[in-house]
């Protein structure tokens, strides 16, 4: 295990703690936030497992510090493993393509947040599924580009350091 990586999902974890509890707009159907930058960038720097586990933990640690209302739910915590491993798929080791971004976030959109999301969603709400999902849509569809420029902007202008100075020498 590679203390490196140890360190660095560490302080990906506390970055999506902190921008999912302190700098997102939350009510019970719906989160509007920029958690996709610390989960992108864990995928970019530390590969899908290790994308996938550090946003698994930075969901259920997030519930543990700062509980929401309800109990714990697993889904969600399954859905922030495989949006950390799908962005991890698509971008780590890999070079920063705008169509790599726009799939990536597609995917996640689609089957993660109005997939996965909208079922844990319905089976905690009790809500009805076509209840739930114009807002949810209409979420997507303006966070969609905002993910997208963001990530594209983000991963290039660190590509380059991240390149020289996070080396680890290893394979995931």
């Amino acid at each position: 295990m590679n203390v490196k990586k140890i360190v660095l999902a560490g302080l990906f974890i506390a970055l999506e703690v902190i921008s999912t509890r302190f700098l997102s707009i939350q009510t019970p159907v719906l989160r509007i936030g920029f958690t996709f930058i610390p989960t992108a960038l864990s995928a970019c720097i530390l590969g899908p497992l290790f994308a996938g586990i550090t946003a698994g933990l930075a969901d259920v640690i997030g519930m543990m510090l700062f509980p929401a209302e309800g109990a714990y739910f697993p889904g969600f915590t399954l859905s922030a493993f495989l949006a950390g491993a799908i962005y991890g798929l698509f971008f780590y080791k890999k070079p920063v393509r705008f169509w790599r971004v726009c799939l990536a976030v597609l995917i996640i959109t689609i089957f993660v947040n109005l997939g996965l999301d909208t079922l844990w969603l319905w089976m905690l709400t009790g809500k009805g599924i076509l209840g739930l999902l114009p807002a949810r849509m209409m979420k997507s569809a303006i966070m969609f580009p905002i993910q997208v420029i963001t990530i594209q902007v983000v991963w290039k202008s660190l590509a380059a350091s991240l390149k020289h100075r996070l080396s680890f020498g290893g394979t995931n």
